[in-house]
């Protein structure tokens, strides 16, 4: 585990030391969920990204898909 040092303006260490309170927490315990939110939400966001890339360029592909599974097609790419 790593530990660093991190200077916070009184009154805002104050709000965090509050808030860690009414959750049973500590502020350090509170930092470490709030680290691990921020990493799954940028693993999230490169997931998306990725998926988002390798769809590039086939909206219509996805429509028709779309279409067909909400039963307006008979067929993927065919359009009524």
């Amino acid at each position: 585990m790593t530990s660093f040092t991190l200077s916070l303006p009184d009154d805002t260490y104050q709000r965090l030391n509050e808030i860690a309170r009414t959750r049973g927490v500590s502020v350090g315990q509170l930092f470490d969920r709030l680290a691990a939110t921020l990493v799954a939400e940028a693993d999230a966001e490169a997931r998306f990204r990725a998926r988002a890339q390798r769809g590039r360029g086939q909206a219509e592909r996805g429509l028709a898909l779309l279409r067909q599974a909400a039963g307006e097609d008979e067929g993927i790419g065919e359009t009524k």
